[in-house]
């Protein structure tokens, strides 16, 4: 199996900062790619940034371009969110996503974090 640990949520006031973390563990061969995902109350899970392993490529919600930034270290196989002048509206669960595959020639399958709490308010 393949865990994901996220790590790094909390309060925070209007345009402060917080970095989230999340680390991929277990039997893990290969990732194809890894991202975060928000969920606030009532509405549904929406992407925020994904980064594509081999091509070092990275994707943003238009809501966070400018303000946010994903980062990998592969070698750790851990993602980072960077994010920078929080906003009311970015108050939600973060959660950590992965596409991994288990063994060589496996197909990719998507793992989830237990997600953590972002609160930005005054």
């Amino acid at each position: 199996q393949v865990q994901l640990v996220e790590s790094g949520g909390g309060l925070v006031q209007p345009g402060g900062s917080l970095r989230l973390s999340c680390a991929a563990s277990g039997s893990i061969f290969s990732i194809y790619a890894m991202g975060w995902y928000r969920q606030a109350p009532g509405k549904q899970r929406e992407v925020v940034a994904t980064s594509i392993t081999s091509r070092g490529s990275t994707n943003y919600a238009d809501s966070v371009k400018g303000r946010f930034t994903i980062s990998r270290d592969n070698a750790e196989n851990t993602v980072y969110l960077q994010m920078n002048s929080l906003k009311p509206e970015d108050t939600a669960v973060y959660y950590c996503n992965a596409e991994a595959s288990q063994y060589d020639g496996g197909y990719y399958s998507n793992y989830w974090g237990q997600g953590t709490q972002v609160t930005v308010s005054s």
